[in-house]
């Protein structure tokens, strides 16, 4: 995936950066669906109270009928129930909180390690840039998803339960696989910004590196990189459903929408209560598709070798 390079820093005022991304259409789209995402996860305990069903909990008796099939939705049940006569709505609320809960931790601390090692070898050059490069090259040349059944299965401890917590291990293995993508787009931000005529005036007025580096290199890199931020965090949300969906993420009875959608999997339930697929397919497509969106508008808004609307 090519990034497009800045030429020099990109100065936006505040309050006119967020008029230009409201007046993006793209943007418009994506904040506001990326909102009502985030509102419905922070709403998740709410809508448990109002419902009377906690995350976890089993209504055999009014969730099943007497042959053991989930109730359609209902009053009680909004979205329906699944095989274990949990509330498919609350758990789909809890999920996508859980997919927000990792992927937006897990994508912005890559961001800043990718930032700090894309910058030091970019800007310094020789060995130090050599060094960073193959730290990205050996991070990149580790496959994903069987790294992360290895490191995730050695959290196991057996009878005791995991040793780690396994968000904090999901949040980490995330993290691990992508910061060498954001440290291989900002050395190359690094590369081309250094090059410009802006850069090499204040080197001749005898600025120092670092406040070269802090006035003038980082403020050219930053809106690119909120750009790939953008772009990242929807891969990393199915990064950690893949992981749940596969069982080594998210443990049950927890919600996430990785377990609730392998549930469908394994029980084939969703041919009579389809709620149980949809609610957590749709959590996710919506989810993704607004931060997509966002990242689209961001590249408008952001990016100087965009012709303005």
């Amino acid at each position: 995936m090519s990034q497009p390079l800045l030429s020099e820093p990109l100065a936006l005022e505040p309050s006119s950066f967020w008029q230009r991304l409201w007046h993006e259409p793209s943007a418009r789209r994506g904040l506001v669906i990326v909102a009502l995402m985030v509102l419905a996860a922070l709403a998740a305990p709410l809508v448990a109270a109002w419902l009377g069903h906690g995350e976890t909990e089993q209504f055999r008796d009014s969730a099943l009928s007497d042959m053991g099939i989930p109730v359609g939705p209902t009053a009680a049940f909004p979205l329906g129930a699944d095989d274990n006569g949990r509330d498919v709505l609350v758990r789909t609320l809890y999920g996508t909180r859980i997919s927000l809960l990792v992927a937006v931790p897990a994508t912005t601390l890559a961001m800043v390690i990718g930032l700090f090692v894309g910058l030091i070898g970019g800007y310094r050059g020789g060995r130090i840039d050599a060094l960073c490069q193959q730290s990205i090259n050996l991070v990149l040349s580790f496959p994903f998803v069987v790294t992360a059944l290895s490191l995730l299965a050695l959290n196991q401890g057996g009878e005791s339960g995991p040793r780690v917590d396994p968000l904090w291990v999901v949040i980490f293995v995330i993290t691990f696989f992508s910061w060498g993508y954001f440290a291989r787009l900002s050395r190359g931000l690094v590369l081309d910004i250094r090059q410009q005529e802006f850069v090499a005036a204040a080197t001749l007025m005898g600025e120092s590196q670092w406040r070269i580096l802090w006035r003038d290199i980082i403020p050219g890199v930053l809106p690119t990189m909120g750009i790939y931020w953008a772009i990242q965090l929807p891969t990393n949300i199915i990064a950690e459903a893949t992981l749940s969906f596969l069982g080594v993420g998210i443990p049950a009875p927890a919600a996430s929408l990785g377990n609730m959608i392998a549930d469908v999997q394994r029980s084939a339930m969703y041919q009579v209560q389809p709620w149980f697929l949809a609610a957590p397919a749709l959590a996710l497509f919506f989810t993704v598709l607004g931060f997509n969106c966002l990242s689209s508008g961001l590249r408008n808004v952001l990016d100087p070798h965009l012709e303005r609307r």
